[in-house]
């Protein structure tokens, strides 16, 4: 089978839900590589974070130089077509198609600790 092109810029995932994914799998990822990953700007990330920390998905406590961000639990989805369903299982199959950044040849953390669950 022929490889598709892309037609139209849209895709099925949006920055908000590869952010949230990306936060469940690290939680002291930072704002540079949340962007790096999904292409867009720092502050276009950052802007991302404060959305989903306002609508109750996140919370964010600093610790030292760091952000310690945590996923809240039982949130639900916002369209109404799923807002009974959590997006917790959503965003477990997203954090399993994301690969570790040590798989990437690259490491998140800058004190140079591996982190053990990827």
């Amino acid at each position: 089978m022929e490889p598709t092109v892309p037609r139209g810029s849209w895709t099925f995932v949006t920055n908000h839900a590869r952010i949230l994914a990306m936060i469940l799998r690290d939680a002291e990822i930072r704002l540079r590589d949340l962007a790096e990953r999904c292409q867009i700007t720092e502050r276009a990330a950052q802007a991302i974070v404060t959305d989903l920390e306002s609508a109750g998905y996140l919370t964010r406590v600093r610790r030292g130089r760091r952000n310690h961000y945590e996923v809240t639990p039982g949130t639900l989805f916002r369209h109404p077509a799923e807002g009974h369903h959590e997006i917790e299982d959503f965003l477990h199959l997203l954090v399993g198609l994301d690969p570790p950044a040590e798989a990437a040849g690259r490491s998140d953390r800058d004190d140079g600790e591996r982190d053990p669950h990827g």
